[in-house]
């Protein structure tokens, strides 16, 4: 068959079952992304094997489709960050810097000490712990919005937290590396130099110049002129974020959200990217997570391993993480939904494994359990955000109608 048949009916295929499996999920009465995760793990190598299906075999689509899914992470991303009110993230930014610093120690000392106790090397196991201090708010996002909550003072703190998550897991990461000689030989004052720099950049852009251009763009006689320019600042955001600034991709496009929330133009823009990334990327990132997974690889010790990283990456999160919020002074309760929201590793986790895999750092076994730790993570957290923030609770929040129907 035609590469470009093989793709098309694939897509059909994905996108298809993702959203049947959302509706049945929102039937079951649980979060509709819940059950788009789960299509991707029996799509996946785990149950049906759609890459492997004698239709698909002599194609590339796998490739595509992940391409097309890290889009989805980062328009997904660019839509929370559309929803966030920056008065109200900088009232909250003592209680993200509590939250992302302890939520990145106590997943590093409990990961690195788990993995001793499995034998593994001290410097591999220091890498494992440097994998459970990742944290991807893309699904907790995705949550919130179905929840109406990423209003709340809980959903900017989460934002908030996951930022200066990001920055100090990177950090680590950088400073491990160049200690041992993983990268070539270290280039740490590199990347302070290009985190500061990014930043710098892209807040005062954001700032002063990006309004005035929207608006510009706005008066030009463009069809979606100014969804089209969303999209190009968001994916410039994204690249810029990762290439230069080397923090994960989805921390650019969530700020890009950010700032473009701040113009006059915000409706607009959300009116035509959530169109876009609902009907055709966002699916698509949800479905990948399962597509990775192979669970019929994973041995007996192998499994033991995974259960425990995975129970510990939770209590890591949700203790380190709400520990520092409540230390900010935020309520017990709003402390540990932001613990919660903290949970899943997502791509971040798969990005970090991924490098410790080509290193040598780790191997393939660890990684398998890697893996499965981010898919059960990334499972387990819109069920306990669904049990901790309840419709009621945020009913006092402006429902965002973005992300009601993903």
């Amino acid at each position: 068959m035609n590469p470009s048949l093989q793709l098309i009916l694939q897509l059909a295929i994905l996108i298809f079952a993702t959203k049947a499996a959302g509706l049945l999920s929102m039937r079951l009465k649980q979060p509709a992304v819940l059950g788009e995760l789960l299509a991707g793990l029996i799509l996946g190598p785990t149950v049906l094997g759609i890459f492997q299906w004698p239709v698909f075999a002599q194609g590339h689509t796998e490739e595509i489709v992940t391409a097309l899914a890290e889009i989805g992470v980062i328009l997904l991303m660019f839509m929370a960050g559309l929803e966030v009110d920056t008065g109200e993230m900088l009232k909250s930014g003592h209680i993200a810097l509590g939250a992302g610093f302890l939520g990145v120690l106590v997943p590093l000392i409990l990961g690195a000490g788990l993995s001793l106790l499995f034998n593994h090397a001290l410097t591999g196991s220091i890498f494992i712990g440097l994998i459970l201090t990742a944290t991807s708010v893309s699904i907790s996002a995705q949550t919130l919005l179905e929840l109406g909550a990423i209003k709340s003072r809980v959903g900017v703190a989460l934002l908030g937290a996951a930022v200066v998550d990001d920055v100090l897991g990177i950090l680590l990461l950088s400073v491990f590396l160049a200690m041992t000689g993983a990268d070539g030989g270290g280039n740490l004052i590199g990347v302070l130099a290009g985190m500061i720099a990014f930043f710098a950049v892209a807040i005062a852009f954001g700032l002063w110049l990006l309004p005035r251009l929207t608006h510009h763009i706005h008066l030009l006689p463009i069809s979606e002129g100014v969804v089209s320019w969303a999209i190009v600042i968001t994916l410039l955001f994204a690249f810029s974020a990762e290439a230069f600034g080397q923090v994960a991709a989805i921390t650019g496009a969530f700020l890009a959200g950010v700032f473009l929330g701040r113009t006059h133009l915000r409706r607009e823009i959300v009116r035509g990217m959530h169109t876009i990334a609902y009907a055709f990327f966002v699916p698509l990132f949800l479905v990948s997570i399962g597509l990775k997974v192979n669970a019929r690889n994973l041995d007996g010790a192998t499994v033991a391993f995974m259960l425990l990283l995975t129970l510990l990456a939770v209590v890591a999160k949700v203790v380190g993480a709400g520990l520092g919020a409540r230390l900010a002074r935020m309520p017990w309760a709003d402390s540990l939904r932001v613990g919660i929201g903290m949970i899943s590793r997502g791509e971040v986790g798969l990005i970090i494994a991924s490098i410790g895999l080509q290193q040598g750092l780790i191997d393939a076994n660890v990684f398998a359990s890697v893996v499965m730790m981010v898919l059960l993570t990334t499972l387990v957290t819109p069920l306990l955000l669904r049990r901790v923030i309840s419709h009621k609770e945020s009913s006092h929040v402006e429902h965002i109608h973005t992300g009601a129907r993903s």
